[in-house]
């Protein structure tokens, strides 16, 4: 069976060999968790190193399955206030719509957007279309799949201006183990992208783009290695010699239990809460009425360093944990 994914996830594994288990020049921290009601919270905060300024975000969604009505609010520190509305699988199987709008209260600032989106066992399509009554930009795009060959287009067109202001073509090929993907941006920016799975431990990419009428050529080449289940190493280089290192551990799996709350503030051993656990790492205890949770956590350490001012320093290093309960 095919799956065709959105244009923006042509190419996703590869991009996230490049992208994820870094954090560079920043210290980051970001909690999920999930109330009794249903209530999804996450929440993230990022420190600068370089610059020492400091940003954060807050997210509460609430699912009504029934209807298939999802609640998104957003908040972050620049006091920009977001909603979004969206239905999923009620008028037909697979089609989404969404309502997604910003306020900003400091200059009452207001914009929104209408999203569709629509995706079947080979094919997938999306328009979205800016609330802008002075001439809303439209954008749309569409995956098609067989025989896990992927082809792709996007594109989005200014009604002000009756100008199309993006033309983008995606081709690609997804098998198990590898994929390929290549991209031409208006016609002026080509790009590509291999992902190699090598075994259950190791993957690999490689990424290369260029534009049209000048020497800007990137190439970078990067690989993942996990150790455990638990651990993973990072690391990654480009022709600009700036080499990117990674190091993730998760400290302890995320568990639910329900049953009588631990009478203890203290950290304690997970065989202090269930017998049969099969790892003894400290784990974090919230007593929530009769529900005992102990939060999943992950940590990041990464560093770039820059390989032609080895000495000159210049380099970042970046700290990072995930929360979850």
């Amino acid at each position: 069976m095919c799956n065709a994914p959105s244009y923006c996830d042509l190419g996703k594994a590869a991009k996230d060999v490049f992208n994820k288990g870094y954090g560079f020049g920043m210290v980051k921290i970001d909690l999920k968790t999930k109330s009794c009601s249903g209530v999804e919270f996450s929440t993230s905060g990022h420190a600068y190193t370089d610059t020492g300024k400091a940003s954060g975000n807050l997210e509460t969604k609430y699912k009504v399955c029934n209807y298939g009505l999802t609640f998104t609010q957003k908040w972050n520190t620049d006091n920009t206030l977001g909603t979004e509305i969206s239905l999923e699988n009620k008028l037909a199987e697979g089609l989404k719509l969404t309502l997604d709008t910003i306020f900003v209260p400091n200059t009452g600032k207001k914009s929104g957007k209408l999203k569709a989106s629509y995706k079947r066992d080979c094919f997938s399509l999306g328009s979205n279309v800016d609330i802008d009554f002075s001439g809303p930009t439209i954008y749309g795009w569409a995956v098609l799949a067989f025989e896990g060959w992927l082809a792709g287009y996007q594109m989005s067109f200014d009604t002000a201006k009756s100008k199309l202001s993006q033309n983008n073509f995606a081709l690609g090929y997804k098998a198990a183990d590898f994929q390929l993907h290549t991209h031409v941006n208006d016609g002026t920016e080509f790009g590509g992208s291999i992902y190699q799975k090598v075994n259950e431990k190791i993957e690999t990419s490689i990424n290369l783009a260029w534009t049209a009428g000048s020497n800007n050529t990137r190439f970078g080449i990067a690989a993942k290695y996990k150790l455990d289940c638990r651990t993973s190493l990072s690391a990654k280089v480009n022709n600009a010699s700036l080499i990117g290192l990674g190091y993730t551990q998760t400290l302890r799996p995320d568990q639910t239990r329900v049953g009588n709350p631990v009478r203890s503030t203290a950290v304690c051993s997970s065989s202090e809460i269930q017998p049969e656990a099969v790892s003894s790492a400290p784990a974090i205890i919230l007593e929530i009425s009769d529900l005992t949770v102990m939060l999943g956590v992950k940590l990041t350490l990464s560093a770039l360093i820059d390989g032609k001012n080895f000495n000159a320093g210049g380099h970042k290093v970046g700290l990072g944990f995930e929360l979850e309960a």
